[in-house]
């Protein structure tokens, strides 16, 4: 039977249960596939939003993505997979945190820093703790 695909790049249940391991950025949790130049620029998207893996698997996702996008032709200026989704460039380069920023990118600030209890801290409280 042949594989059908939306216009989209869409994987259906099927055809991604198909893919062996290898395929995807993070084999363990079989997320991510790199079957094409869409997959690849979605699992760059989508880095960040990953969970429950280690640092090791994100360096190893990291090698896998931009192999397959030197093989899809997909580019990638990233050198590093930390350097991938949230914060932004600007709020890694900056010591204080950029006005406006949201909570995402002032827990990232504060994980940088090393705070103590940033993961039970409101925005306000991440701000204070950032501003110290």
């Amino acid at each position: 039977m042949a594989t059908r695909r939306t216009k989209n790049h869409e994987l259906d249940a099927a055809d991604r249960d198909a893919l062996p391991d290898s395929v995807f950025a993070f084999p363990r949790l079989r997320k991510e596939p790199l079957n094409d130049a869409s997959h690849v620029r979605n699992a760059l998207a989508r880095f960040d939003q990953v969970r429950d893996v280690s640092d090791a698997e994100r360096d190893e996702a990291f090698t896998r993505i931009r192999k397959a996008a030197r093989k899809y032709g997909v580019e990638v200026t990233e050198t590093r997979w930390q350097q991938l989704g949230k914060p932004t460039k600007t709020m890694k380069s900056s010591d204080k945190p950029r006005e406006g920023a949201s909570k995402a990118e002032l827990y990232a600030k504060a994980k940088d820093r090393g705070i103590a209890g940033r993961s039970t801290m409101t925005k306000a409280e991440l701000l204070r703790a950032l501003q110290r």
